[in-house]
């Protein structure tokens, strides 16, 4: 397997990935001190929130060779993304997609407080003394970034359909009536923050996509890593489009519930896309570092085929218990199937976890992933169990917090394991090499 030189990223990848980072970080914080279930006061959440600011222009006085003004333009970069979400706290809530006359004054002023404390943070990092990471791990963190923005959107999609709030706002792109980007904060309440979040979560990580995918196709990578980049956008565009449509059904504005046409098979469908894309960007990150360009040296072990060959037979079963998953979750269908195949599934990752984690010691890439992927799929039993008594005993019922929170970790759990093993699979191929048995 022909393998390239290592390509060098270019001068802006640090300040790409630490920007997102901060940024998603900022919106993670919001997002769950806001969830219904645990109720954090707004300032609560928005002192947490420039903390993460904070922190992120910490992280790049400490790992760029930018100094302050590298911290300006990380605060510069999360207030362009913050933009986001900042017009849903300037929008008038009896005016749709109206602006409040404070905007004149809180647009630039929050410009001014994101720059200033992006510069702050990096100063205090350069107080404690810079460690720069290398050039050519900037764009891998990016991509583990989308990626981790992408599990977020994950968990928040499972808890709209935990919460069986899919429906909750009736119209797409819009959200009643308003662009989606100006739907008022105080409006933002019950099954509509579910859904809504989830929405502009989405937004996002498409932007996120848009970004890394562009700046993959800018640099000096082979074509079939770029390849795999479009693919990633594709899907993120694909999926977006599945998600409005799983709601309206048909392209229309409309905010009657007489004219939208939900269809539950596009939910089912959007639900399954999203995570394979999450799996995509697993594989785009592992394309993108700096060992699987360079010429290392491989392991040589008679186990190898059958280690390889078992982390590929995974990740297609994996996706199978998936489908299988989201049908049962939106159409109650299948449980006893969901069941049997979950058995298979989760012993076949123990097993292809810990064979990984006990044949290659000399390779610790491999040795963690494989303890990871173990791991997780125990405890993605005990998740699935537990889902399966708390929602037997509240059948018939409005899902409780509890159900809330135990069918999404197991949803959540699952697109973990997915992406665990397409890790695991890329990183076994690349860095084992077959051989015969000894001769007995």
């Amino acid at each position: 397997m022909p393998h390239t030189k290592q390509v060098r990223a270019g001068n802006n990848h640090d300040i790409l990935a630490l920007g997102f980072g901060t940024t998603i970080a900022m919106w993670a914080i919001g997002y769950f001190c806001r969830l219904p279930v645990i109720g954090a006061p707004p300032a609560v959440a928005g002192v947490l929130m420039l903390i993460a600011l904070l922190a992120g222009g910490y992280a790049g006085g400490r790992t760029t060779r930018r100094g302050v003004l590298g911290g300006v333009w990380l605060g510069g970069v999360a207030w362009l993304l913050n933009l986001l979400i900042l017009g849903s706290l300037l929008t008038a809530s009896d005016s749709p997609n109206q602006m409040l006359p404070s905007a004149l004054v809180w647009l630039p002023g929050s410009l001014l407080a994101f720059i200033t404390l992006g510069a702050l943070g990096a100063a205090l990092g350069r107080l404690g003394g810079v460690r720069p990471a290398p050039d050519q791990e900037w764009l891998p963190r990016f991509a583990c970034i989308a990626a981790a923005a992408t599990l977020l959107l994950i968990i928040a999609g499972g808890l709209v359909t935990s919460a069986e709030e899919g429906l909750a706002v009736v119209d797409w792109p819009n959200s009643f009536g308003y662009n989606m980007f100006l739907y008022p904060l105080s409006r933002m309440t019950g099954g509509i923050f579910y859904e809504h979040a989830h929405r502009l979560l989405g937004s996002l990580v498409g932007l996120t996509t848009l970004v890394l995918a562009s700046t993959v196709q800018a640099g000096r990578w082979p074509r079939w890593v770029k390849g795999t980049a479009w693919a990633a956008l594709g899907l993120v565009l694909v999926q977006g489009l599945l998600g409005g449509l799983r709601v309206t059904g048909i392209f229309t504005l409309s905010t009657d519930p007489n004219v939208v046409m939900p269809n539950i098979y596009l939910a089912i469908t959007h639900g399954v896309v999203g995570q394979v894309f999450f799996g995509v960007l697993i594989a785009l990150m592992v394309f993108l570092a700096r060992d699987w360009h360079a010429d290392i040296a491989r392991t040589k072990s008679p186990v190898a085929a059958t280690d390889i060959g078992l982390s590929r037979v995974l990740p297609g079963l994996l996706v199978v218990q998936l489908v299988l998953g989201a049908i049962l979750r939106h159409v109650f269908f299948g449980l006893q199937i969901h069941i049997m195949l979950a058995v298979i599934v989760l012993t076949l990752a123990v097993v292809t976890g810990v064979r990984a984690w006990g044949n290659y010691p000399v390779q610790p890439r491999l040795a963690k992933a494989g303890l990871v992927l173990s791991l997780a799929a125990l405890l993605q039993l005990v998740l699935g169990l537990a889902a399966l008594f708390a929602t037997g005993a509240n059948l018939g019922l409005a899902p409780t917090a509890w159900n809330l929170v135990l069918a999404t970790a197991h949803q959540s759990t699952g697109a973990l394991i997915l992406a665990l093993s397409v890790y695991l699979m890329l990183w076994l191929t690349r860095l084992l090499e077959p051989v015969p048995p000894p001769a007995s």
